[in-house]
């Protein structure tokens, strides 16, 4: 007899086991050698599996990858979602500077997913034009939109030299995107957390204002 637990049958849980072991795996891999040389044939020897075992799961390297990068992309928006969702709708300023925060600790915490999707590209490599990759990136990315859209429906939009929410949110990432991408390659190491995590609020702030996301009264 099948058994069934949670709407999928053992073999089906079984093998969705054996693809986040795969995943782990994979990931501890480019944590210690990068993702340019993540190899089938060190995934399985990691796992106590044979290359040609892992061509069950995935077709290749590649397919691998993209799911590892889709999840990255998810996780990040997952942990996105719910700080948002702490804060009330009209605290614009505290969700901005939530949302860059987590977006940080995110970094911090998951440095090999934060190098496969920001990082070099990893040669030989080309994500789907049109996929699970895209789907995701574009999930992460539009909590900033939403938050620039919200600040213009709101009337708290300010002087901005580029002319829509989506590049406002750009530019915003763009700022909090370089402190996070110096601090996660060790470049700011000399200073201590105190001091790294000033200049960090000095610089999510300086993001919010460069983008048009004008402060609420008597908070300037």
């Amino acid at each position: 007899m099948t058994e069934v637990g949670e709407g999928r049958t053992r073999r089906e849980r079984l093998r969705a086991g054996t693809v986040e072991e795969i995943k782990q795996a994979a990931l501890g891999l480019i944590g210690e050698h990068g993702s340019a040389n993540l190899r089938f044939t060190d995934i399985a020897r990691s796992l106590g599996m044979t290359a040609p075992a892992l061509y069950r799961y995935f077709a290749d390297r590649d397919e691998l990858l993209t799911a590892l990068v889709a999840d990255s992309y998810h996780s990040l928006s997952d942990e996105l979602t719910a700080t948002r969702s702490t804060l009330p709708a009209e605290d614009l300023d505290g969700r901005f500077l939530a949302v860059c925060t987590t977006y940080r600790t995110w970094a911090q915490r998951n440095p090999e997913r934060f190098a496969l999707i920001f990082g070099s590209p990893v040669p030989g490599y080309a994500a789907p034009e049109e996929g699970p990759t895209v789907v995701a990136a574009r999930r992460a990315m539009e909590h900033l939109v939403e938050l620039v859209t919200d600040t213009a429906e709101r009337g708290r939009f300010g002087s901005v030299p580029v002319p829509d929410a989506e590049e406002a949110m750009l530019l915003a990432w763009a700022t909090v995107h370089g402190f996070v991408t110096l601090e996660a390659y060790g470049h700011l190491d000399k200073l201590d957390r105190q001091a790294r995590d000033r200049l960090f609020t000095v610089q999510a702030r300086v993001a919010a204002r460069t983008a048009g996301l004008a402060p609420a009264p008597g908070q300037d």
